[in-house]
């Protein structure tokens, strides 16, 4: 069979999202390799993946401080292009891979695979950016507005949000081309469309329907997979009392340690217990204490969503889709990066609520989580309806086509 080689910006919510997918390819009798975080590789290979580190120096430099927003997010990716542009070269050259699948957060690596002339396919764990129509820019989280002030705004912030990715990305990326004697692309999206497959790994009511989508595109569905899925619940999880609810912050640095602070203030008198897990924010200030709360630096969401009443986070499309797949309603609390728009999506289509970051207080993320109760029957909808489908199936089938590419 072929040899695929899949390379991941190194962070575990660029990884894991590919491994349902990487699977299914392996299953089918191919030879399947991965590229990512030294933290990451001995979960991959304990899963069954052939998996290594990237070149330090790329984790060195995706290891810097807070990011907010699309544009801060860009030019921090950026900073590592050369780096892994040079990374893939290596790899592809001791693997010889019939096709090459590369993380959308991988510039370099990107532009590295087009200039190869390898089949490659780009992984987009994100939200898809491409437009729909009736649907706001990507990016701001705006919410859908009809009418001719509905489309005026979207037409205004299209242009914005258009020029702001564009300033951020194209002279880096340009040049990336250039001395790899590719033509420039006009725009962030332009590039989208170089490979001969994208893999969105998204799908349902959080991508609205697009009447003329790239041919290229494949809405493979959400990707869930965590390393200790399979681990033993704690015990007190089961033990008699009131529901869960998990709060639960980012593993990247953010400022989210407040929205860890707010949630224990909100639900200290309400019939819930509540599991925080703080990701990155360990490292911020001591947290309020309460007689229903327990917080951790990590704890395996899984066995906690098989018991939660909900899930209050930050917008990262793994608890997200995560918490969708088991049918719990969703509070979202976007501080950056791709998280406005995920929390935009996920309150219009119904399965949660959101509070923005400077409105935050105990009062309106108590006020969310009740509006969120409430479409807690659409997100089990949901549920019921991904259940159903073969996500890590259609992953594999959409990389296979890339087989045919290479003679």
């Amino acid at each position: 069979m072929a040899t695929l080689l899949a390379y991941t910006s190194p962070a575990a919510g660029h990884a894991f999202p590919l491994v349902p997918g990487l699977l299914a390819l392996r299953a089918r009798g191919h030879d399947v390799h991965v590229r990512t975080a030294a933290g990451l590789v001995e979960p991959l290979r304990a899963a069954g993946l052939a998996a290594e580190a990237v070149d330090p120096a790329i984790e060195a430099l995706a290891a810097g401080g807070e990011r907010d927003g699309v544009r801060g997010e860009l030019r921090h990716q950026l900073r590592r292009a050369r780096l892994d542009a040079a990374d893939l070269d290596r790899v592809t050259g001791e693997l010889d891979p019939d096709a090459v699948i590369v993380d959308v957060a991988a510039w370099g690596a990107t532009v590295a695979a087009e200039a190869s002339g390898r089949p490659f396919a780009l992984s987009n764990p994100y939200l898809s950016p491409l437009p729909a129509p009736g649907r706001p820019p990507f990016g701001p989280g705006l919410a859908p507005r009809g009418g001719p002030a509905g489309s005026v705004r979207d037409a205004v912030a299209r242009a914005l949000v258009r020029h702001a990715g564009s300033h951020a990305v194209l002279p880096t990326l340009n040049a990336l081309r250039a001395a790899r004697g590719l033509p420039p692309v006009r725009d962030v999206l332009a590039h989208l469309g170089r490979p001969q497959i994208v893999l969105q790994l998204s799908g349902g009511p959080l991508e609205p329907p697009r009447p003329s989508p790239p041919a290229s595109l494949r809405l493979v569905g959400l990707q869930r997979w965590d390393p200790a899925s399979s681990a033993a619940a704690p015990a007190w999880l089961d033990e008699p009392g009131d529901p869960w609810v998990l709060v639960t912050c980012s593993t990247d640095r953010q400022r989210d340690g407040a929205l860890a602070a707010a949630a224990i203030e909100a639900f200290r008198d309400e019939p819930v217990r509540l599991l925080v897990t703080l990701g990155a924010a360990a490292r911020d200030p001591d947290l309020p204490a309460a007689p229903n709360a327990r917080v951790a630096a990590f704890l395996p969401h899984a066995p906690v969503l098989a018991r939660a009443a909900a899930v209050v986070c930050h917008g990262g499309m793994g608890i997200v889709g995560k918490a969708l797949g088991a049918g719990v309603a969703l509070v979202v609390v976007p501080y950056g990066r791709d998280q406005p728009e995920v929390a935009a999506r996920v309150e219009a289509a119904g399965l949660g609520a959101r509070v923005r970051p400077d409105g935050l207080t105990p009062a309106t993320l108590l006020a969310a989580y009740r509006r969120a109760q409430d479409r807690r029957p659409a997100v089990q909808k949901e549920a019921a309806a991904m259940a159903t489908m073969d996500a890590a199936g259609a992953f594999a089938d959409a990389a296979e086509e890339l087989l045919s590419e290479r003679g």
